[in-house]
């Protein structure tokens, strides 16, 4: 006898997630995974020396000579710098998708894993706003009991930079599921944007971290094991008609 088809529970994950951010403003673009330096490390403010650059942190692609590195995007930043060259601010978006990390995988990390990047730029948004945005988004995600944290931090493409954990239930103890900040204002200035007239805040959230805090999943490589029993045994909702029916939606840029 053979069983329907189910979504992935990172699919599922996704169009909840879309789902809240679209009732707060937020469209819904997509980018390219083979990425180029420039939009990967250079715009975003991460120097030529800084490590993410070295062959043993991100997956390079064997280029011609003359030509422009590619890489597998480390993260999905860098479709703060298409999309703004593009539409210019103000604008709010989100951008879902897999990025690849060249690293040694275990409970909570692995090689490949899903983002899900955040944008909102405009002429009066503060740190506050951040705050905001991102605690409301988790207590409609995981309930309104969710307890969340911010902490300083550091990354090139924000200032002040801060990191998000959430408090993971099953496991009786914090888990780091996001970075984000304020967007710097070289960055803006990388896209095209004043960043003298506009300013904003940006994040980027491990979507695998999420789904394992919700329903308690011990270790993210079971995701991307290919066992079709975890996708049987997972029991989050099935509804395959969520997404974020917005203006953005679903552009590729």
């Amino acid at each position: 006898m053979t069983q329907p088809g189910r979504l992935h529970p990172i699919s599922i994950a996704i169009r909840e997630m879309a789902d809240i951010f679209s009732r707060m403003g937020f469209g819904v673009v997509q980018g390219p995974e083979l990425e180029t330096e420039h939009y990967n490390f250079d715009a975003l403010n991460i120097p030529p020396d800084h490590p993410s650059r070295d062959m043993w942190d991100t997956f390079w692609v064997k280029t011609k000579e003359g030509e422009e590195r590619t890489l597998l995007r480390t993260h999905t930043s860098p479709m703060q710098i298409r999309w703004l060259e593009k539409k210019g601010a103000p604008t709010r978006i989100i951008v879902p998708g897999k990025v690849f990390r060249n690293e040694a995988t275990d409970m909570t990390h692995e090689a490949q894993f899903y983002q899900l990047e955040g944008l909102a730029i405009d002429t009066n948004i503060t740190l506050a706003h951040l705050k905001g945005t991102l605690e409301r988004f988790c207590k409609e995600y995981f309930g309104s009991d969710a307890k969340v944290r911010l902490r300083p931090s550091f990354f090139p493409f924000t200032e002040p930079s801060v990191e998000v954990d959430v408090w993971f239930p099953a496991q009786g103890k914090w888990l780091e599921v996001m970075g984000a900040g304020m967007v710097h204002p070289l960055v803006l200035e990388n896209a095209g944007v004043d960043s003298t007239k506009y300013q904003g805040f940006a994040f980027g959230l491990g979507v695998e971290r999420f789904v394992m805090i919700k329903y308690g999943i011990p270790d993210v490589r079971l995701f991307h094991s290919g066992d079709i029993r975890f996708n049987y045994a997972f029991d989050g909702p099935r509804r395959p008609g969520v997404g974020a029916p917005t203006e953005a939606s679903g552009k590729t840029i």
